[in-house]
């Protein structure tokens, strides 16, 4: 089963990227993380990408490297994220190999059918909801996007921007299989417990929606 909730060490955000807040996440029960930075430079990216994924490595935690393929492949990270913008997923697949997860982010239907017909490992759709953690965020889709999206692939699907633990379980009923989350958890004051009340609603969530399949 793809992880529930997908963790997004954004170096924008305060605290974010600090490995011990990653240890905390991981020892909750998050299984995949990605690092964001877009704007440090390559080697400030690639030594902290090395660093947090030989300190997850006990825990099992997917690392995963967002906008640099070749960072991940070097490092030995569990994947790369691509946006519309970053090479394209073929050409990431190629970098990372079949053993390394590619994902891709969404933002419109077309966007979505192409990523769908791309070995990409999971895609990811949004913003679902207004996100203050991106300069220049793409328009916001809704869930009814969310909806779509889910009708069109079998694929895992991502769900990212504005998300919060009030709207999880409706993220989940419209059709991801995971959220992608950033400052909920950072401002959460408890991330450990905040994890556990993600995991717990796409437990409940999840578990009925297969029931229904």
């Amino acid at each position: 089963m793809f992880p529930a909730v997908y963790a997004i060490l954004d170096a924008s955000q305060a605290g974010a990227a600090d490995a011990s807040l990653a240890r905390i996440m991981a020892g909750a029960g998050v299984e995949l993380i990605q690092i964001r930075d877009k704007k440090a430079s390559t080697r400030k990216i690639y030594d902290a990408s090395k660093r947090l994924v030989e300190q997850l490595a006990p825990t099992g935690a997917r690392i995963i490297v967002n906008d640099r393929p070749d960072i991940a492949a070097m490092i030995g990270a569990g994947g790369v994220h691509v946006g519309q913008e970053d090479l394209p997923v073929e050409a990431a697949r190629k970098i990372c190999g079949s053993s390394r997860w590619v994902g891709v982010s969404t933002h419109n239907l077309e966007q979505l059918r192409d990523a769908n017909r791309s070995s990409v490992d999971y895609i990811a759709v949004g913003p679902i909801f207004p996100t203050g953690t991106k300069e220049n965020p793409d328009p916001v889709v809704g869930l009814d996007f969310l909806r779509a999206a889910r009708r069109i692939t079998k694929k895992p699907l991502v769900a990212i921007g504005g998300i919060t633990i009030e709207s999880a379980e409706a993220i989940y009923r419209a059709g991801a299989d995971s959220v992608a989350v950033v400052r909920d958890l950072i401002s959460a004051g408890d991330t450990a417990r905040r994890v556990r009340e993600y995991l717990s609603i796409a437990q409940q969530v999840l578990s009925r929606r297969a029931g229904t399949a």
